[in-house]
């Protein structure tokens, strides 16, 4: 393995609780839900009408031209990704572009517009079908637009693995320089498919919230009355760095990534394995790949969905890898689950904790299961030491990613 540290030098966000990462951090420690009521007139017939919208819309950031000819998903992945450049104080310089990679995915790509000119193909004919249909519904084009933009010429690499797409993005990176093949990669994930056929698809799978006169209380991790996540959009990017080479350019260091860990559980298509085997390996991975002890992570920011199943299968895992001391949240319970970008935003959210010495809060978690024997910092923030942190993402087709982050 090579010997280069990886530290995080930026960070960038746009979600349903924020339009960057101050206030989506400041809504997520003041426990503040994202998830609304539906008023599209599609939302009106479905089982599921509540969904976790973006709290700023990217037409009051972005160009509206330039907007046109992006999927909602690749316009977020650019807003999230600006932010997280000039956060690491590289909007003047400070990179080499034969040096500098992006690793950014998303779970399900451009849906809305592949769906939205499918409509209009089917209505009009194929000659109103915009051209600009295929770059804009690639699963590569955020990545891509990423790329371009901030004239990556190391590699841009779109990852698709379901709701670990984000976290796993982020492994990559990690591996890219450690290998030596970059000194900065711009990670994370995106994903925006607010839209009636994925909300239909997810009910019918009863893996959905149908709270829909609640909705704020809706996503509910770990609680007895738990029933299915809620769909939300957004997009979460960090600056990944050699550690010396931003040392050498006087950067800010956020925290280091100090090792991932990823499996597969090889056992279901939506399922996760009964016992967490998969989701165990990943955390032991994690923590051999760091080569921290178990008993220094101090806190884990959950995958928690708030499905039936795969929340307590998650606590199996931990209890076995960590044992019972760390203190778990799960930031799912406020900007619902975003798909592709949670483990990207999830890990900006465990970042966050580490520098400010902070559990931001898991609500809605009025009657916990019988099975949480863990400690979890319910309904408010809690104050408290963390040398290291662990972030849990996990995906349908049995996709497994724990990424391990400690003070730098």
């Amino acid at each position: 393995m090579s010997t280069h540290e990886v530290v995080v030098t930026g960070l960038g966000a746009t979600t349903p609780l924020g339009g960057d990462v101050a206030s989506t951090w400041e809504a997520m420690l003041a426990g503040r839900s994202g998830v609304g009521v539906l008023t599209q007139e599609w939302a009106e017939q479905l089982p599921a009408r509540i969904a976790a919208e973006l709290a700023v819309e990217p037409s009051e950031v972005m160009d509206r031209v330039r907007l046109r000819r992006l999927d909602r998903s690749e316009a977020i992945a650019l807003i999230a990704a600006n932010e997280a450049w000039a956060d690491a104080g590289l909007v003047d310089g400070g990179s080499d572009p034969e040096r500098l990679a992006v690793s950014l995915g998303s779970g399900i790509g451009g849906l809305q517009t592949l769906l939205h000119q499918d409509d209009i193909l089917e209505a009009s004919g194929p000659r109103r079908v915009s051209p600009h249909t295929v770059p804009m519904l690639m699963p590569n084009g955020p990545a891509a637009h990423v790329g371009i933009t901030l004239n990556a010429q190391a590699g841009v690499h779109a990852m698709a693995s379901a709701c670990a797409t984000g976290a796993e993005a982020v492994a990559w990176g990690l591996d890219m320089i450690r290998a030596g093949r970059a000194d900065i990669v711009v990670a994370g994930g995106t994903e925006a498919v607010i839209h009636p056929l994925p909300l239909a698809g997810f009910a019918t799978m009863r893996a959905m919230s149908t709270r829909n006169d609640e909705p704020q209380r809706a996503s509910r991790p770990w609680d007895k009355g738990r029933d299915g996540f809620v769909l939300g959009e957004g997009a979460g990017v960090m600056v990944l760095e050699r550690a010396d080479h931003a040392a050498a350019r006087g950067a800010r260091v956020y925290a280091r990534l100090a090792g991932a860990g990823m499996t597969s559980d090889a056992f279901d298509i939506v399922q996760p394995h009964p016992d967490g085997v998969g989701a165990a390996k990943a955390i032991a991975k994690a923590l051999a790949d760091a080569d921290i002890a178990a008993v220094d992570v101090a806190h884990v920011n959950a995958h928690a969905t708030s499905t039936p199943i795969g929340d307590m299968i998650e606590i199996k895992a931990l209890r076995r890898t960590l044992g019972s001391h760390p203190v778990l949240t799960a930031t799912k319970s406020m900007t619902g689950h975003l798909l592709g970008a949670a483990g990207a935003l999830e890990s900006i959210a465990t970042i966050l904790a580490i520098r400010d010495s902070i559990v931001p809060p898991t609500i809605n978690l009025d009657d916990p299961d019988d099975g949480l024997d863990l400690d979890v910092a319910a309904h408010t923030a809690r104050r408290l030491d963390i040398p290291a942190a662990l972030n849990n993402s996990f995906g349908f087709g049995g996709h497994n990613v724990a990424l391990l982050f400690t003070r730098a």
